[in-house]
């Protein structure tokens, strides 16, 4: 039922999305640090200058296939631009990413910061990459399921608690709408990821 609710809402919250990013100051992306861009669904037409602009080197999907077809990359897509990409498929409005797919989204993102900047407790399985620059983090709006994963970076990365993540998240992208299920999970995540590390 929440799976079709959200098909339904899909095209017309988008295009709400595209009305609000024009008549108020909401911006279609916005930069959270040095590394990490959080935002809406990255249109096909503007991916490249994006690319360019930003220094993106991956992207970080939020979405389900249904929602990526008609205007946004797929992988290949992405691979054209030289850009990495990984998707982590979530149903929008009710549901928030599980502890897996945030982690493995979390350990994805640590492969592009640069080497000083690294995760040390990742390191092991994080694997590497030579491109370092900015990951793109986004599902439709950039507010919710993709500030979840942001979210967990932030805890992970810096140390913080997820009040302290949401906090930062907000002051750079005042939109940022997170539920009861997106604050479970960075709860979660921080009692049992970031904390077995800081112990």
């Amino acid at each position: 039922m929440t799976a079709m609710f959200a098909r339904i809402t899909f095209y017309p919250s988008l295009f709400y999305n595209v009305v609000m990013e024009k008549i108020t100051s909401r911006n279609w992306y916005d930069r959270i640090d040095e590394n990490v861009i959080l935002g809406a669904l990255p249109f096909r037409s503007v991916a490249q200058e994006m690319v360019q602009k930003e220094n993106i080197k991956a992207v970080v999907s939020m979405n389900e296939d249904y929602e990526l077809w008609a205007f946004s990359n797929n992988k290949a897509r992405w691979a054209n631009l030289g850009v990495e990409f990984l998707q982590l498929a979530t149903t929008d409005i009710f549901e928030s990413p599980c502890q897996d797919k945030l982690w493995q989204g979390v350990n994805f993102m640590n492969r592009f910061l640069p080497p000083a900047d690294k995760m040390s407790q990742l390191s092991s399985t994080s694997g590497s990459s030579d491109q370092h620059g900015t990951v793109y983090v986004h599902c439709k709006a950039g507010r919710t399921r993709s500030a979840t994963l942001v979210g967990c970076y932030l805890i992970m990365k810096n140390g913080w608690s997820p009040e302290q993540a949401v906090e930062h998240m907000r002051q750079c992208r005042p939109h940022v709408l997170l539920r009861s299920k997106q604050w479970e999970a960075l709860k979660l995540f921080h009692k049992t990821k970031n904390s077995s590390f800081s112990t």
